[in-house]
This record gives C-alpha cells, sequence and structure tokens, in this order.
C-alpha cells in the first residue's frame, strides 16, 4: 500500500452522531407541544415513574434528563416501562369512536361542551375558544374530533343553564373518565349540593381513604366536567377557595352564585 493510499482512508467523526442529537430533540420538542401528530411515530418513558406515554400525553412534563424514547411500546416495555395510565399509549383507538363538541359563552367567559356516545365527556371553562380546543385536543389526541351538531348545541344549552343557575340539577348523561380512585372522587363530589363546600380532607374520609388528601385535590384537578362534577365545592381545611383547574376568579364567582340562595 502506497503512502497515498493510506490517507485514503478515514476515522469515525464526532459528527456521526450528531442526526441522533437532532432527531431526539425534535422528538422532545414534539413531546412538550404535546404533539397529537407524533403519536404513533415514537413514545417516551419516564425513569423516575417508570411510565412511558405518548407524544401528545397530557400528564404533567417530565424533566428532560429523565426521559427516554423509543421506537414501538414494546421496545419501551421490554426496557421494563409500563403504559400511562392517562394516555393509555398499549391502546388502539376503538373504530368509530368520535367526540363531538360546541362552544359558546356564558358569565364566566367561554365554555366547551363535548360529547361522546355515552354522554357528555368534557365541560370546559376559560377566557377563549381556541385554548379550549386545544385543551380538549389533548384530553382525547386519538379520538376524531367533530364540529358542532344540533344535539350537542342542545347539551351546550343545557350546560350554560346550570352553569347560570347551579341549583338546577344536573339531568344530562355523562361520560366520565378517568382511574378507579379518580372516579370515587368525582362520584362522592357530585353529592355536595350547591351551596356547599368540603375540605379536601373530608372529602379523602368520605371515600375511605384518609390518608389521600393530595390525591383527592389531584383528582379535583384533574375533572374534565366542570360544574357538572363540582369539584368547585371543595376547599381549604379553614373554608377558603384554593387552586381551581379553570382559574380561582372562577371558583369564587361559582361559590358566591351559589351562596346567593
Amino acid at each position: 500500500m502506497t503512502a497515498l493510499q493510506t490517507t485514503t482512508r478515514k476515522a469515525p467523526r464526532a459528527t456521526d452522531a450528531v442526526p441522533l442529537a437532532i432527531e431526539a430533540d425534535a422528538r422532545w420538542a414534539a413531546v412538550m407541544a404535546r404533539d397529537a401528530r407524533s403519536d404513533g411515530e415514537f413514545f417516551y418513558s419516564v425513569k423516575t415513574t417508570r411510565v412511558y406515554c405518548r407524544p401528545s400525553c397530557a400528564s404533567r412534563l417530565p424533566k428532560r434528563d429523565n426521559v427516554a424514547f423509543h421506537a414501538t411500546r414494546e421496545d419501551a416495555e421490554r426496557a421494563g416501562f409500563r403504559p400511562c395510565k392517562r394516555c393509555k399509549p398499549d391502546r388502539t383507538p376503538g373504530a368509530g369512536t368520535i367526540v363531538r363538541f360546541a362552544v359558546g359563552k356564558c358569565s364566566l367567559g367561554s365554555i366547551l361542551v363535548a360529547r361522546s356516545e355515552k354522554g357528555i365527556c368534557a365541560i370546559l371553562l376559560g377566557d377563549r375558544a381556541e385554548s379550549l380546543e386545544r385543551d380538549l385536543r389533548r384530553s382525547f389526541p386519538q379520538t376524531p374530533l367533530a364540529g358542532r351538531d344540533a344535539d350537542t348545541e342542545a347539551l351546550l344549552a343545557k350546560v350554560a343553564r346550570v352553569v347560570e343557575n347551579p341549583h338546577l340539577a344536573v339531568d344530562f348523561p355523562l361520560d366520565v373518565r378517568g382511574t378507579t380512585f379518580q372516579r370515587r372522587v368525582w362520584q362522592m363530589l357530585r353529592t355536595i349540593p350547591a351551596g356547599c363546600t368540603v375540605s379536601y380532607a373530608e372529602v379523602a374520609r368520605r371515600i375511605g381513604a384518609p390518608r389521600s388528601v393530595r390525591a383527592v385535590a389531584q383528582a379535583c384537578g384533574a375533572n374534565a366536567l366542570a360544574v357538572a362534577v363540582p369539584c368547585h365545592r371543595v376547599v381549604r381545611s379553614d373554608g377558603t377557595p384554593s387552586g381551581y383547574r379553570w382559574g380561582a376568579d372562577r371558583k369564587r364567582a361559582l361559590l358566591e352564585r351559589e351562596a346567593r340562595r
């Protein structure tokens, strides 16, 4: 071999690893954006919780250092991770399922009502319709969404009447989705009459889990059925309002409205 020939041989370059780093950064960006378009392209796992999720998962964002990416759900499970109970990455959406929604206005701002074939699955409150629609898409990343129709509009009007008149009965069907613990909490909340409040500790006691005060608060924060599941009626032990998924001002307004009667 000549000296000229030896110069044509190349050693591995550090830049060969750049594409992998760029791909990881793109995946992390999709996770931070909760981008439903990336669902099915990859999954991510969190070493501190030992679960894996879809990119669109609505759970609290983990720290980047705790995240790893997997091409398939099987890869994630072989690595020792279990599926997230919130985004259910191990499941395929049911054929033919669809969620229809309508957005309107009420005295608390914008209101979105969504329904499945079983009943109302989301009642969201906020300042802007666009934000509520994004929230809905994050909650149902694998489910086709359809805009307003006559039946959904009628349900929207019913829900709006309950917002304005909280002593009216909730006489519309609900499609309550959550973990077993969350559903226990939410069922208990539906027994609290308008005009009354209970503490988080009292809710925990009533469901037979007196040490689960923090978990009760988290279940209230995860409630996607504003007013119908009245998490606004849960307050601190000293009777003062605390956090509310749709804003503390709305919580106070609802409680003041209920107390006037």
